[in-house]
């Protein structure tokens, strides 16, 4: 249970607790998946590859994996396990420049919070930890936003009050960076990493507030944040040449050995980033030698998960996706439920069964690709959900020379529409569109039951009403689980439609597909009715119109 009290009528957090850090990060992963692609089109600095967006995603994404690991272990962790796992979580997983500061910004925060210390001073030390593991740093960047929204939540009070002023504060630096960065200027954006800190300072405010923060960036200027004590401002961007390659990996060192690793990758390139502590540490750098790269990590530890990434060909593989021409293609379905697995096994996809508590990360989504073993692959998500996991997927499966199409179906009913379609034979892109327009022509529904009183499109809901959900909003709520199911196909099949598939999940209730397809018959002869056993738990019933 958080612990909320009433002001207003709005539900405010007094305090920060486990359930509610891992609230935070499940609303910041969100809300940077919603903006990667915006976040990724922003990114001219320090080199303009475009993934900013989805290197934030994959580090808060692995947060939020070490956080359900420590919810998993135990029922009700403590405040500090869930601060340090998520922070830890986030270095380990930290891809890109922004995405190792960001993961030492959560590690500052994290030794305040674990320590009982209130958010501003967290957000303070967070703001002096980023500037510290940047070798070089510069103003109208992340670095900025955090120092900015730190100032702001000092002087505010209480838990809620610091979160709403330090994402304000953080609003109106980032509108700044353009002033503060001439790349940025010329480009006509505000900073990318600036831009995704403002999406995790957002959901910080959701999170404790219950209030999504809306509207437009602040217009009002403001003076210059103050950089924190030690960190020197850098006016203008390393010159007009880059270094060819990007070198990361984690490193495990003693601490004494940090400076002489400084020291040398300084020497060696620019972007360097080093974020960690108590022997783990992420390393970044931008460098024209990968392989010296590597050495000084082998000379100050053990260096693994080394990636190293040339930029010029990077932007050759970006410019050929469109142009590949592949061999071998395949469908991957996400579903949950055994018999949904085999439907779309027998239909010829390729499956991913996916735990109905637990949706695929985009990790597990690269895997199931790779599974695959064809060069041409049409993920099916069945799921909106999934959208920000398996663009950021996409992303890296098309780095690989991976030809991806993400086709965004929203329930499992429309992915099988979409499969009765395919057709190997054709061309990639002509599949695609075919695929893609039966799915769209495809309505969908679902039955679900209410876990908690709730206001819904149809109206006011109580814990145990049934729900019919048509096209994702909720259109009918009843007590009876049949006479909804009747209630929704109705409103279904009156104005069109010539193939009905009901799909039965767990919960179904004996006897409930030959009711509706006997009432399908008669009100509606010339509709086609078939129904399967999908065995998903979540809803006990699955309805597609074509």
């Amino acid at each position: 249970m958080f612990p909320w009290r009433s002001s207003g009528g709005d539900l405010v957090l007094d305090t920060l607790d486990a359930p509610a850090v891992r609230t935070w990060c499940r609303l910041a992963l969100a809300a940077l998946g919603q903006a990667r692609e915006e976040i990724d089109a922003l990114n001219v600095y320090p080199v303009p590859d475009g993934d900013t967006g989805t290197n934030l995603y994959l580090t808060v994404e692995s947060a939020a994996e070490a956080l359900d690991a420590v919810f998993a272990a135990a029922e009700a962790p403590e405040l500090a396990a869930a601060t340090t796992a998520a922070a830890r979580g986030a270095l380990i997983g930290a891809r890109g420049n922004s995405g190792v500061i960001l993961a030492q910004w959560l590690r500052g925060l994290a030794e305040v919070l674990a320590a009982g210390g209130e958010l501003a001073a967290a957000l303070d030390h967070g703001a002096r930890s980023a500037y510290l593991a940047v070798a070089e740093p510069v103003e109208g960047t992340l670095l900025t936003v955090a120092a900015a929204a730190a100032a702001a939540a000092t002087g505010a009070d209480g838990l809620t009050g610091q979160a709403q002023e330090a994402y304000r504060a953080a609003r109106q630096a980032l509108l700044r960076t353009p002033d503060q960065l001439s790349v940025l200027a010329e480009a006509g954006v505000v900073d990318a990493g600036g831009r995704g800190l403002v999406a995790v300072l957002g959901a910080l405010v959701d999170a404790v507030s219950g209030q999504q923060p809306m509207g437009p960036v602040a217009l009002r200027r403001e003076v210059d944040p103050p950089v924190p004590d030690g960190c020197e401002r850098q006016e203008r961007p390393p010159g007009p040449g880059h270094p060819a390659f990007e070198v990361i990996y984690l490193l495990e060192a003693e601490d004494g050995q940090l400076p002489r690793l400084r020291e040398r990758l300084g020497r060696l390139g620019d972007s360097l980033v080093i974020g960690g502590g108590d022997g783990l540490w992420n390393v970044h750098v931008h460098v024209d030698d990968a392989g010296a790269a590597v050495e000084a990590g082998v000379e100050a530890g053990r260096p693994y998960r080394i990636r190293v990434t040339h930029f010029a060909e990077a932007a050759a593989r970006s410019g050929e996706r469109e142009e590949t021409v592949s061999h071998g293609r395949a469908v991957l379905s996400v579903v949950t439920g055994s018999g949904l697995a085999q439907l779309c096994g027998q239909a010829g996809s390729v499956v991913l069964e996916a735990d109905p508590d637990r949706p695929p990360v985009s990790a597990e989504l690269v895997a199931a690709v790779h599974r695959c073993g064809a060069r041409e692959v049409v993920l099916l998500l069945n799921d909106p959900e999934l959208r920000p996991a398996a663009g950021a997927a996409a992303d890296q499966l098309r780095e690989e020379g991976v030809r991806i199409a993400v086709l965004p179906t929203r329930s499992p009913v429309q992915g099988l529409a979409a499969l009765a379609v395919h057709d190997a034979g054709r061309r990639f892109d002509e599949d695609v569109v075919a695929m893609t327009s039966a799915a769209g022509a495809t309505r969908y529904a679902e039955l679900a039951v209410a876990e908690g009183e709730s206001w819904t499109m149809a109206g006011v809901c109580q814990a145990g009403d049934v729900l019919g959900l048509i096209d994702g909003d909720v259109a009918v709520i009843g007590t009876d689980l049949t006479e909804t199911a009747l209630t929704v196909l109705d409103r279904m099949i009156a104005a069109s439609g010539e193939l009905v598939t009901l799909v039965l999940g767990e919960e179904a209730p004996a006897g409930l597909a030959d009711r509706l397809i006997a009432h399908a018959r008669r009100t509606r002869p010339e509709v086609d009715t078939v129904a399967y056993r999908g065995g998903q738990e979540a809803a006990p019933l699955l309805i597609g119109v074509e």
